[in-house]
């Protein structure tokens, strides 16, 4: 009698690639090297069934692997994790992203691993004043790259390594807050659709809108997995910003909306 690895791996595609993302809903996260061992067959197959899957929305595809879609846009995964999604994408939005920003420029970058990958996609930039609620930006970005760095204070979300809060700053302790304006706001966002740009948290939401506000120009940041969603806050109407980021083009109905409100979108 064969062995069931040896079932598996006899199965019709359509049979695996169905039974490979309920393994991946039941189990949460796995790699690629799991999924080849679980189901008896080579790796370069479960990169090919496990791209299919995230095109058609059965799981979101990761760097070396895969995390349910049930963790997907509703609920805000780990840094750990989303680190190692849509690395390529990112990379490719962080680097339109840094030709937006001119030396001397003064920005605001907002928490989030697109984000990171802008810090560093600056790294031939010089003295520019940069404002930020995330964390991990400080260690990220290149020394020689800026002139003053700040970071926005205010609740810590440990799942996003970001402060959420005004903002502000003051010159003294309990003194006035200081008026503050930027060039540039780099703004990355969890869903875009005709509607806006939303995220997942009302705290995290609130922050980027009054970022957007306090900004000459602001661009959106956003790779093509979060185009045409929404999510629970909303962070600003497509009119707020002047440019959309991202890696692909958006459909035709999320084109139009865009042309309408005035923004302009940039693909590699």
């Amino acid at each position: 009698m064969a062995s069931s690895e040896t079932a598996r791996g006899r199965r019709l595609p359509a049979g695996r690639k169905a039974d490979l993302a309920a393994y991946v809903t039941e189990v949460g996260q796995v790699t690629v090297g799991d999924l080849a061992e679980h189901f008896g067959v080579s790796i370069d197959t479960v990169r090919r069934d496990l791209d299919q899957l995230h095109r058609a929305g059965a799981l979101v595809r990761t760097h070396g692997g895969a995390v349910s879609a049930l963790d997907g846009p509703v609920r805000d995964r780990g840094l750990d994790v989303r680190l190692r999604m849509q690395v390529e994408e990112k990379e490719k939005i962080a680097h339109l992203a840094a030709e937006l920003v001119d030396d001397g420029a003064v920005i605001m970058l907002n928490a989030g691993t697109t984000t990171l990958a802008v810090a560093r996609a600056l790294r031939n930039h010089r003295e520019l004043t940069i404002a930020t609620n995330n964390l991990r930006i400080p260690a990220e970005i290149a020394p020689s790259a800026f002139r003053d760095l700040y970071v926005f204070g205010g609740a810590v979300r440990t799942i996003t390594q970001a402060t959420t809060g005004p903002v502000t700053f003051t010159l003294t302790a309990g003194g006035p807050e200081v008026d503050i304006r930027c060039d540039l706001a780099l703004i990355a966002v969890g869903a875009v659709d005709a509607s806006g740009y939303s995220t997942t948290n009302l705290g995290d939401g609130a922050m980027m809108s009054e970022m957007i506000e306090r900004a000459e120009r602001t661009a959106i940041l956003a790779d093509s997995t979060k185009l045409d969603r929404r999510l629970f806050a909303q962070v600003a109407p497509l009119a707020g910003a002047d440019y959309l980021v991202t890696d692909a083009q958006p459909s035709a109905e999320l084109a139009a909306a865009l042309d309408q409100a005035g923004v302009a979108v940039l693909t590699p």
